[in-house]
């Protein structure tokens, strides 16, 4: 209760009969339903007013006896929307203005607090009607009110007016307008409104015949599914690409035309049961976490252990115990699941690493040889959103994609931006971030910069978050390799750059999630980056804070035969790991022949690194794990799916350096892999354990000689739940406050927001 309403109460038979109230809300109040939940909750309490969009904000002005007022205070922000996340910024009397009644008043305001919506799954009121014969809506595939629908991927600009979204061509029928105009309406302002009469609707294309009209389109594509056949299908921020998760023949057919040999391939499961969740149990052993997030606001990939009865295809996630699963979380996917009546594969619509595809004409023409058909929709989709992956690692659930859904992503900034900085990310797991004032925000998911598409739609992303904040960037910042997509792209724009070494991007990104002044010792373990001395890192420990990290740990390095080829080819890195000990290794030998082994020795392509990620490849080589990966992380991957039970570890030698750094030795490493007496499964469980135990020995010698208490563990490697989670209870059992990312991403996906803590810190330094 605010100290205004306070001093009307304490005031008593003297307080005038009325008062009023004038209050500032911010957060998530855009899109969300907000102010007609306050008009509903004013006229509740018999009060007079108004409540309007001002910016990014809200403001009201309440009138009533005090009690009143109270009462109104009190439910506001506790009683808010469930996809609204209300902030009290202010809230002091005023005077009356003796308003006749509570009225909506139209937007004012800039928008320097403006924050953009997530899209948002469908809500329960609108799935009931969609079951509902008698519903006006029952079975309209674009069904939604204030609290679901999507939002992000059809803003075309700020504020968020229908005016302002692709549903503008799109004039509402007469029963849809009243909806859209009774502030008492659930459908109030909810701007992707529509039915069957004056809405989106579906359409059924392939190689025989096209079909429009949202009934036939849909049963066209159940036709295709039933027959085991691949369906394109056009979602909220892209393509899926549909088989029947069953079906071993549809699934093998869907790996052969997308060139996706073994990349685990998601699930969307029907809701069944009175939690959503009775087919998901069918198909796999869920934690209460797991189960949690599936069902939740978001309604991500979630990674889980597969059931062992699980009734899939073998080939859904080859050579792993876990399985990606997901709820539909759109009306189109509720129908598409309801009828089919069994799990479907859902993988993004888009060739390897790139954007999903999004516009009909393109994803006919990108995937026609992948489907059998097109089930396309006429709501154009503004941008881009991939499914948002999350994993629980060491206790919680941790990001793993950021998208649809879970960005636009907000952060306050520890330090404030004197001017807005655009950050543009990596080369892998690409996203873009954007910092003014206090506030950062990291897009979805974009991909890999390799394609012209994925340089495309990172030129998009980056000019629509600017765009649709109303923030111009007056400075870049970018990863520090000069031969990256995005670096030349911030050298070309004409603007101050700040370049940002990749490892400082991962502590920056870490220290910003979890800001203090006090040091921090940051392990950063992925596949490489370029380090200061030219070498490729990869398994160091910074000690310091955004603007000053000092490398004081890190591995033996070792030279890798064919450079950055080694990421696809794992058994280059145990060569690698062999000839630097002096180890005989056959196998390895069959696949490089001397002339490889010529120009290692001569330092030709022959890069030095210190990658933990690269230990992990050449692990899962020496043991017969993965010789070949068809994807990014493969061996890593299927490595820890061989962990069933911890292990004794290895010590590591640790030795400081001319330098002073503190460097572990992978030696014993090797010569135990190598030991074929010895299952592989022990010696994966072995591996990570001693690894763990390398973690907690560096941070024990860098606390003897620094006092350091703050330990933070990311970038990729640290996504591997058998390694992060022993090395969370080493560390913690040493006394460590121990810190791992979870709004953000553990791998390069946060390296876009590191680079804003980064030049930001350096910015106010200077």
């Amino acid at each position: 209760m605010s100290a205004a309403v306070q001093d009307g109460l304490a005031a008593g038979s003297s307080a005038p009969e009325r008062s009023a109230l004038r209050f500032r809300i911010g957060g998530r109040v855009q899109g969300v339903g907000f102010r007609p939940f306050v008009y509903r909750l004013a006229q509740f309490h018999e009060l007079t007013g108004w409540v309007r969009n001002h910016g990014g904000e809200v403001e009201i002005l309440a009138e009533g006896p005090a009690e009143r007022l109270r009462a109104f205070e009190d439910a506001l922000l506790p009683r808010a929307p469930p996809a609204a996340a209300p902030r009290l910024l202010d809230v002091r009397s005023t005077r009356c203005e003796s308003s006749d009644g509570f009225r909506i008043l139209s937007s004012t305001g800039g928008d320097s607090a403006i924050h953009v919506p997530a899209d948002l799954f469908t809500c329960d009121d609108c799935l009931t009607e969609l079951r509902d014969p008698r519903a006006r809506r029952y079975r309209y595939p674009f069904i939604n009110c204030t609290q679901c629908g999507p939002r992000y991927t059809l803003i075309r600009k700020m504020p968020y007016d229908r005016a302002n979204t692709t549903l503008a061509r799109f004039t509402l029928c007469v029963d849809c307008a009243a909806e859209y105009t009774d502030p008492l309406d659930r459908r109030f302002h909810a701007e992707p409104l529509g039915c069957a009469v004056c809405g989106p609707s579906l359409y059924w294309h392939d190689a025989r015949h096209a079909v429009g009209g949202n009934a036939p389109a849909l049963a066209a594509a159940l036709a295709c599914l039933n027959g085991g056949q691949i369906v394109a299908v056009r979602g909220v921020g892209g393509y899926h690409l549909l088989c029947d998760a069953r079906n071993e023949q549809a699934v093998a057919r869907l790996r052969v035309r997308k060139g996706r040999p073994e990349k685990p391939l998601a699930i969307m499961l029907p809701w069944r049961g009175r939690d959503g969740l009775d087919y998901a149990r069918a198909l796999a052993d869920l934690s209460a976490l797991e189960a949690a997030a599936l069902c939740g606001a978001v309604r991500p990939i979630v990674l889980t252990a597969r059931g062992p009865q699980a009734p899939l295809a073998p080939s859904i996630a080859p050579n792993l115990r876990e399985i990606g699963l997901m709820l539909p979380y759109s009306p189109l996917h509720h129908l598409l699941l309801e009828d089919f009546g069994a799990a479907l594969v859902a993988t993004s619509g888009n060739s390897s690493g790139e954007p999903v595809l999004t516009e009909p004409d393109e994803a006919e023409a990108r995937l026609a040889d992948v489907a059998d058909g097109f089930l396309h929709h006429d709501r154009p989709i503004a941008r881009p959103a991939d499914d948002p992956v999350v994993r629980v690692v060491a206790g919680a659930v941790r990001s793993v994609r950021l998208g649809r859904g879970t960005a636009p992503l907000e952060l306050e900034l520890p330090r404030r931006a004197e001017t807005p900085i655009l950050a543009v990310g990596a080369y892998l797991k690409t996203t873009v971030a954007l910092a003014w004032d206090d506030r950062a925000i990291v897009s979805p998911h974009i991909g890999e910069l390799a394609s012209p598409r994925g340089r495309e739609v990172f030129a998009q992303v980056a000019h629509d978050l600017q765009q649709l904040y109303g923030v111009r960037a007056q400075c870049i910042a970018h990863d520090a390799h000069p031969g990256f997509p995005n670096t030349r792209w911030a050298r070309d724009s004409g603007l101050p750059t700040h370049a940002v070494w990749h490892h400082c991007a991962h502590a920056a990104a870490l220290a910003g999630e979890y800001p203090s002044d006090a040091p921090l010792l940051c392990f950063t373990w992925d596949g490489m980056g370029l380090g200061p001395d030219a070498t490729l890192w990869g398994g160091e420990a910074l000690l310091g804070v955004p603007g000053a990290w000092s490398r004081v740990a890190s591995f033996r390095p070792f030279r890798l035969p064919g450079g950055e080829r080694a990421a696809r080819q794992p058994w280059r890195s145990a060569l690698a790991l062999c000839w630097e000990d002096g180890h005989a290794w056959p196998a390895g030998e069959s696949l490089s022949g001397p002339l490889l082994r010529a120009a290692w020795e001569g330092g030709v392509n022959a890069p030095s690194t210190t990658s933990v990620g690269r230990l992990f490849d050449a692990a899962a080589a020496l043991l017969g794990v993965c010789l070949h990966a068809s994807y990014e992380g493969q061996a890593p991957i299927q490595l820890e799916a061989l962990c069933q039970h911890a292990a004794a570890p290895i010590a590591l030698p640790l030795a400081r350096d001319a330098g002073g750094i503190w460097r572990s030795d992978w030696a014993p490493l090797l010569r135990a892999l190598l030991d074929t007496r010895v299952d592989a499964a022990a010696r994966a469980a072995m591996f990570h354990s001693s690894l763990a135990h390398a973690v907690c020995d560096q941070a024990l010698a860098v606390r003897g000689h620094t006092g350091v208490a703050r330990v933070g563990v990311c970038g990729g490697v640290f996504q591997n739940r058998a390694l992060c989670g022993q090395v969370r209870s080493l560390l913690a059992a040493a006394g460590f406050e121990v810190l791992i990312p979870q709004r953000l991403p553990l791998n390069d996906a946060a390296i876009s927001f590191g680079q804003l803590i980064e030049a930001v810190a350096v910015r106010s330094a200077h």
